[in-house]
């Protein structure tokens, strides 16, 4: 069984016929340091599973980058919008790592929550556990300053600092470099 059903059955356990059916439309892919998983303007038609290395998902205003999260080993996600709506996505995401992915077509994902209910509430509860977290993201941002941000960091993502540069810390965080050089001098 691969990291991406392991995931799914801790979601919503699924039957032996829904997990094999599953595996059969799980797609492996290995993306460079560099290399866009998805890039702003085309449309997300996947749900993405790291099995090792490292993405973030950002967006750009003007000349500023905004990184909304990052996915470690481990992590399933897909852009929301762009996946359920299939409209052009505003996020990139990129690899930060040499990254391999299992990833499943919304086609064949849709196909298999019509035929297995285990399957639809796999993904209903990813769609639910995303929004919640996303929900969680913009409080944070909108809430808490920069040193509560970096201790929730330190807290929630700490084995990522020697995975990241400064620059996507502060652009995570919201900060200039320069303002996450003074937080870090002070703690």
């Amino acid at each position: 069984m691969t990291g991406f059903n392991q995931f799914a059955n801790l979601l919503s356990p699924l039957t032996p016929i829904a997990n094999n059916e599953l595996q059969e439309k799980l797609k492996c892919k290995t993306f460079d340091k560099g290399d866009y998983l998805l890039k702003s303007g085309q449309v997300c038609r996947y749900v993405f599973f790291i099995d090792n290395g490292l993405a973030k998902t950002s967006f750009e205003n003007g000349s500023k980058e905004f990184i909304m999260r990052f996915f470690p080993e481990n992590t399933m996600f897909t852009v929301l919008d762009s996946y359920f709506m299939q409209s052009p996505s505003t996020y990139d995401v990129l690899a930060l790592e040499k990254t391999t992915v299992t990833l499943i077509a919304k086609r064949d994902l849709d196909q298999l929550c019509q035929r297995h209910h285990c399957i639809e509430k796999f993904l209903r509860t990813l769609v639910s556990s995303a929004s919640m977290n996303m929900m969680n993201r913009i409080s944070e941002m909108l809430e808490e300053d920069g040193i509560r941000r970096y201790n929730r960091f330190l807290t929630e993502q700490g084995e990522l600092l020697k995975r990241i540069s400064l620059g996507d810390l502060a652009s995570y965080m919201g900060i200039t470099q320069v303002s996450l050089s003074r937080i870090r001098a002070k703690i």
